[in-house]
C-alpha cells in the first residue's frame, strides 16, 4: 500500500498535508504518528516538527485480488478473473482452460473457494463486505437446477404425501429453493442443521393445516 511521511507544526497539520498530497480523506488512511512534535522555548528555540507516516487502507477490491492471486497460483491453474461490485456484492468471475477445477463436483469447490473468500477477506477489512464467486455463468445455471429440484420435489412430496430433505446447500442455494416454493399451497419449506451441512426439507400441507 502506498505510505508517506509528513513533517508539520502538530500532528494535526501533518496529518492534512499528507490527506491532501494523497488525494484522500481521514476515512481512507492508517496514520502512525512518528513524532509528537514540540513548540520549544518561548515557541521558537529548540522546537520539533511533528511526524506522521500516512498509508492508504487497501480496498475490498484490492484484497479480494490478492486472496484470488494466491488460490489460482497454489492450485497452478490456466484462469483468468475479474472482479466487480454489484447490488451490494463483490463479485469473482472465473474464466478460462482450468475452470472446470475450480468449479467442481455440483459447485462444490466453487463453494469452499467462496466461504474462504469471504471468511479471508473480511478479517482484513473494517467493514464487512459480502462476495459471490462464480466460473463462466455456473451460478445461473445452478439456480435453474435448483428451480427445477425444487419443483419435481414438491411433486414428490405431494404424491409420497411425505416430507424430503435435500442435500446440504449454500445459504444463497436454500433460499432459491425457499422462493421458488414460497407461493405453493401444498408444501412449505424449512431449513435444518448447521453450515456447511444446511438442509432445506420440503414439508407436505395437511388438509386444514
Amino acid at each position: 500500500m502506498k505510505s508517506i511521511v509528513v513533517d508539520g507544526g502538530s500532528v494535526e497539520e501533518a496529518v492534512q498535508s499528507a490527506l491532501e498530497k494523497l488525494d484522500v480523506t481521514r476515512e481512507q488512511v492508517e496514520i502512525d504518528v512518528l513524532e509528537e512534535g514540540s513548540r520549544g522555548l518561548f515557541g521558537i528555540i529548540g522546537g520539533k516538527q511533528a511526524r506522521v507516516s500516512v498509508t492508504l487502507k487497501a480496498t475490498p477490491e484490492q484484497v479480494i485480488k490478492g486472496f484470488i492471486d494466491e488460490v489460482v497460483e497454489a492450485m497452478g491453474l490456466e484462469i483468468e478473473y475479474s472482479v466487480f461490485f454489484d447490488n451490494g456484492y463483490w463479485y469473482v468471475d472465473f474464466t478460462g482452460e482450468d475452470v472446470r477445477f475450480i468449479i467442481g463436483r455440483r459447485g462444490k469447490t466453487l463453494n469452499s473457494l467462496q466461504m474462504l473468500a469471504n471468511m479471508a477477506v473480511n478479517k482484513k477489512l473494517e467493514e464487512r463486505i459480502r462476495i459471490i464467486i462464480d466460473a463462466e455463468g455456473y451460478r445461473g445455471r445452478r439456480e435453474q437446477s435448483l428451480r427445477r429440484l425444487a419443483r419435481k420435489t414438491a411433486e414428490r412430496v405431494c404424491r409420497t404425501k411425505s416430507d424430503v430433505m435435500l442435500e446440504p446447500m449454500t445459504p444463497q442455494e436454500r433460499r432459491i429453493i425457499h422462493l421458488e416454493l414460497q407461493n405453493n399451497d401444498k408444501v412449505s419449506t424449512l431449513s435444518r442443521g448447521d453450515d456447511p451441512y444446511r438442509k432445506v426439507v420440503v414439508c407436505y400441507k395437511q388438509r386444514g393445516a
